[in-house]
């Protein structure tokens, strides 16, 4: 499955986004911003060198654990370019865009295009819908109770009602995770586009970089590099996708509803200015993002005025918060979930939330 573009989004939408859309393509927006995509490339390509060289340098000393912390944000900031160039945002060409996020992706952060790929286009069609976006299938964390056979009692039930408080702990784990499930992928049965060259990538980025680490290092410092780095990165990763969805609205599979109203009732902005930006790799304009997944992410700012006034004068709610209020959200609403998961009888105002 492959994201759509926005103006294949636009076909494929009702009339109140077709006249938003006519307004934006006007503005010249979705315009190709190669300057930024090749600056942001090499510089991250700089840092990574450069990390690489100190890493070297610094030889066997606990001042490791801090290259390690730089090595994850920097690993992050190569994951949103992938995720910009897995938008069709950076070429015209669909195979430009695909080579490119398989070398960032696979070859630079050492996770599977493929894998995240298909994962992600079922999140843009279905955001916040059960069954659909695998964002909120329950597994350790319950994001909606619609999807559970049975209610969780005893040690699970104790978690579930405080899970709130444990969701940023967990995202330490979500690093190994996010490798492990492209792993799974590449070398599994489900059906992926390039196999060969995933896992020849994997392989080259996952081993060669485990040799380096487990060569230059004793084996415990080695083991706390390692701990440091996906820890942090799977922190970093969470802690700038979660706030544009979690506690917002999450609707059945049977619900209608269209292009517009799906995208924008079932997202959340995080307001903030460059710094936010930058830190989010254009993400906390989720609203806008989610309406026009192949616009440049530095063009986004520039469109949510036009969004913003659209929405008002179509009484479309538009939400934002800042990037502490998203956090006091997600971790409330998962705790007010866990709640539901662990009684089943279900408090009525969870339950007519989750029915919206």
């Amino acid at each position: 499955m492959t994201i759509p573009t926005a103006a294949e989004t636009a076909r494929q939408s009702g009339s109140d986004f077709t006249e938003l859309m006519h307004t934006v393509q006007g503005s010249g927006l979705l315009r190709r911003r190669y300057g930024h995509y090749w600056t942001r490339f090499v510089v991250l390509t700089a840092v990574l060198v450069g990390l690489a060289a100190l890493f070297l340098l610094v030889g066997e000393s606990w001042w490791q654990l801090l290259v390690a912390a730089a090595l994850a944000v920097a690993l992050g900031q190569v994951m949103f370019l992938g995720h910009d160039a897995a938008h069709r945002q950076i070429f015209r060409s669909g195979r430009w865009n695909d080579w490119a996020s398989l070398v960032l992706a696979n070859l630079y952060a050492g996770m599977s295009y493929g894998w995240w790929n298909r994962k992600h286009s079922r999140h843009h069609a279905k955001p916040n819908t059960v069954g659909a976006d695998g964002d909120i299938a329950s597994g350790p964390l319950v994001f909606t109770t619609a999807d559970l056979e049975r209610p969780r009692t005893g040690l699970a039930g104790w978690f579930a009602q405080r899970q709130g408080w444990f969701f940023f702990p967990l995202l330490l784990l979500e690093g190994l995770n996010l490798h492990a499930a492209g792993v799974r992928t590449v070398l599994g049965r489900a059906p992926v586009k390039r196999r060969a060259v995933e896992v020849s990538f994997l392989a080259l980025r996952i081993g060669g970089y485990l040799g380096v680490v487990f060569w230059f290092l004793p084996v415990g410092m080695a083991f706390a590099f390692l701990g440091v780095q996906l820890g942090l990165f799977g922190l970093y990763m969470g802690a700038t996708f979660a706030p544009n969805h979690k506690g917002m609205p999450i609707v059945p599979a049977s619900l209608k509803l269209g292009f517009l109203h799906r995208q924008v009732l079932l997202s959340r902005n995080i307001s903030g200015g460059r710094l936010v930006d930058l830190f989010m790799g254009g993400l906390n304009l989720q609203i806008e993002h989610h309406l026009f997944p192949s616009m440049p992410s530095p063009a986004l700012r520039a469109v949510q005025p036009l969004v913003r006034q659209f929405c008002l004068t179509h009484d479309v709610a538009y939400t934002e918060a800042t990037l502490t209020q998203s956090y006091g959200i997600v971790v409330r609403y998962l705790n007010r979930v866990g709640l539901a998961a662990r009684d089943p009888f279900q408090c009525p105002l969870v339950a007519a939330r989750a029915a919206v």
